[in-house]
């Protein structure tokens, strides 16, 4: 069964583990979800965007005692870091959800206790490896020099445990990857799940009795329920579970966007769980990759973390969700380069894209009385512009929301920037102010048509940058919809003096 995009559209990010700071990786799948979410609004859905932080487990009491906090009093503390991106990053996010909060509490007790009443949990004990960093179990033919197939260290456990019987889903879950193809994506990740679930699967410890920081398990106190069972169902808590509610009707099943370290809980024990519970699969579940620092691998001891407070009030919002979107195939692993970023945001943004509006809205405001010019006859390489630029929706629109392509959406965007600027060289308006008045009336007019469409469609991306350049078309705030894109621009209409929307970035200017 082929993936159709849902209306109403469903979109999360996980939600954010708080044992520290928000990292460049946190920002990377907020403004990926962002720009799906915003690109769906425009587009006529109906959107909800959840993003939230996950506040329970033994990593967080740890984290807790170290900074001589209270578990609660750390968590509050460090979800207040998680929640400021919403602003730094303009996130266009409906809910904020935490695992602390009673709504999640009441639907996670629900969930455990309609599990345990259609007999698919059950009390044993549990011995193997765990990872306190990962808050993960892993089998013996996982570990590798003492270590979980992230490089984490890992510690054995005996404790008693409640069980979720996931051995029972193992057949389950393959004829539903079979029979959905799309459910898991890009498609190197499909296959990883599926070979890990042909490997076999075991009975899931959901329950832990050495640290005391989460949910408790419905009468038996002595045991808290394991993070990911709680964690995972922040997606239907933040719509009401288990209450029927119009927002749980309308919104599930949702697109759940995450990094790929977090793929198995996702597609393995996530749809388990549901599938226990006879609720609907999630609609499609995308993992992303990593960043690299310069090359090296990210981490504390290497002093190499990128601060992104640091680098959104360095570069600028829209250079930076730029890069992000830009630099890597949405779903592969990439390298963050200063360097790599001050050449987008010179080359693409500067160059290609302020460069052709300051250009063209320029030229009118000396040439053409600062107005919107009249079209005249089009001859062919006009109709060949206005063409390209009106087939840009139809082309991105399964790029964002069925494939989660986003570079390839930017990629075709920027196809329609580069035409415009060649059009302008080759038009040469200036030199058509001397010989055919007319003429370079229409040129001008195909050009804003273009610039129309290119700032419509950068919206979701770009919300600063593309608002600036539609103000400077003059384009009235509700005319800027995708419904709008084949509206005519009104000639006549006067032009604000137009300013520059990229400047240049010179390393002393920081």
């Amino acid at each position: 069964m082929e993936f159709i995009v849902p209306d109403p559209f469903y979109i999360t990010t996980p939600i954010y583990y708080v044992n520290d700071v928000p990292h460049i990786g946190s920002v990377y799948t907020n403004v990926a979800c962002d720009v799906m979410a915003r690109f769906a609004r425009l587009d006529g859905h109906e959107v909800k965007f959840l993003t939230g932080t996950d506040e329970h487990g033994q990593k967080v009491e740890k984290s807790a005692k170290d900074a001589g906090l209270s578990p609660q009093a750390f968590v509050d503390k460090i979800s207040e870091n998680f929640q400021s991106l919403i602003p730094l990053c303009k996130l266009s996010s409906d809910d904020f959800i935490r695992t602390t909060e009673e709504r999640h509490i009441k639907g996670v007790l629900y969930l455990w206790n309609t599990l345990v009443e259609k007999g698919y949990i059950y009390l044993d004990s549990y011995k193997g490896w765990y990872s306190v960093r990962d808050e993960a179990f892993y089998g013996e033919s996982e570990i590798k020099d003492g270590k979980a197939p992230t490089g984490a260290p890992v510690e054995w456990v005996e404790e008693p445990s409640y069980f979720f019987k996931l051995s029972a889903f193992q057949e389950k879950l393959l004829n539903y990857y079979e029979n959905h193809p799309d459910f898991i994506g890009p498609v190197s990740r499909r296959n990883e799940v599926i070979q890990f679930v042909k490997s076999g699967l075991t009975d899931l410890s959901v329950s832990r009795t050495s640290f005391t920081w989460g949910i408790e398990v419905p009468n038996d106190p002595k045991h808290v329920i394991y993070v990911w069972l709680d964690a995972l169902t922040n997606y239907l808590t933040a719509l009401g579970y288990p209450e029927k509610t119009e927002d749980f009707k309308k919104f599930w099943p949702a697109l759940h966007v995450v990094g790929k370290d977090i793929l198995r809980f996702h597609t393995v024990y996530w749809p388990a769980f549901l599938m226990a519970a006879d609720l609907p699969l999630p609609s499609r579940i995308f993992a992303h990759g990593f960043w690299t620092n310069e090359g090296q691998k990210m981490s504390k001891s290497l002093k190499n973390t990128i601060d992104p407070v640091a680098l959104i009030e360095t570069y600028g919002l829209d250079p930076v969700r730029y890069f992000l979107m830009r630099e890597i195939p949405f779903g592969q692993d990439g390298n963050f380069s200063k360097a790599h970023l001050v050449g987008r945001l010179n080359g693409d943004l500067a160059n290609d894209l302020g460069n052709l509006s300051q250009r063209v809205l320029s030229f009118i405001q000396k040439n053409a009385e600062g107005r919107i010019p009249s079209k005249g006859s089009l001859n062919q390489e006009d109709k060949d512009l206005m063409e390209m630029s009106s087939n840009l929706l139809s082309k991105i629109r399964p790029m964002i929301l069925k494939d989660q392509e986003l570079h390839r959406y930017i990629e075709e965007v920027w196809k329609v920037i580069a035409a415009s600027n060649r059009y302008v060289d080759h038009q040469a308006p200036w030199a058509l102010k001397k010989t055919d008045p007319e003429r370079m009336e229409t040129v001008l007019y195909v050009l804003c048509t273009a610039l129309q469409k290119i700032g419509i469609l950068l919206q979701p991306l770009l919300p600063d940058s593309s608002g600036k350049i539609l103000d400077q078309l003059a384009l009235p705030l509700d005319k800027r919809g995708f419904e709008d894109l084949e509206t005519p621009l009104q000639t006549g209409v006067l032009l604000p003096p137009p300013s520059v929307i990229f400047p240049k970035f010179k390393e002393e200017s920081v």
